[in-house]
């Protein structure tokens, strides 16, 4: 019989022929813990960088880097098959969000990016401090510049380019406004919360009911 404690522990429980017991602790670094979502896949394997939380309910699969302070939010899919993902550090990937590279490329997400709940990006890369919203779809090779903003459930179509510092929304994606000193800091501020949120996991974990 084996359970577990909220720090991280494992306890092992073995009975003897002679009926009496004996305890065997295991114990399992946090680091140790996450690392079981993660999956070699054809001889490569993900990395993570220091703080980084990587959900327990998530899967990041083969060729997968991982900066520093990122969150890899329950449930979300990284798939680094045929293709190689690269996450810059203090970035937030949230709960249910599919990143998979285009075919024998790179799908390069930027430092202090946030991805909305349910995205599913397929792109070549999201610069610096983008916001991609919830349910928004980054088609195959698109390219979203530094600082912009991809509203809730917008399109972005194959190899379609998003300019730095503007808000796109629709289908397909159209240009709504530019990015305003406004909207940067409330989005500093979003995307520290996952930082931090990181850390909590980190230090507590989670624990079945």
């Amino acid at each position: 019989m084996a359970s577990t404690t909220g720090s991280g522990h494992f306890f092992l429980l073995v009975r003897t022929d002679n009926a009496s017991t004996v305890y065997i602790q295991v114990f399992w670094l946090l680091s140790s813990y996450i690392y079981a979502m993660l999956y070699r896949f054809d001889g490569k394997q993900p990395e993570t960088g220091k703080d980084t939380y990587v959900s327990e309910l998530a899967s990041v699969i083969g060729d997968v880097a991982i900066g520093d302070n990122c969150y890899i939010g329950h449930g979300a899919i990284l798939r680094g098959d045929y293709g190689r993902i690269e996450v810059g550090s203090g970035t937030a990937i949230e709960e249910g969000v599919i990143v998979h590279a285009p075919p024998v490329d790179i799908c390069s997400i930027g430092a202090r990016v946030t991805i909305g709940h349910g995205a599913v990006i397929h792109c070549q890369s999201i610069g610096d401090n983008a916001v991609i919203g919830m349910g928004a779809v980054l088609s195959i090779r698109s390219i979203i510049g530094e600082g912009a903003i991809v509203a809730e459930g917008a399109i972005v179509t194959m190899r379609q380019e998003v300019g730095q510092k503007v808000m796109v929304a629709g289908n397909p994606a159209r240009f709504i406004r530019e990015v305003t000193a406004e909207d940067n800091k409330m989005w500093a501020r979003a995307k520290q919360i996952y930082i931090d949120l990181a850390l909590k996991y980190l230090k507590i974990g989670m624990q079945q009911a």
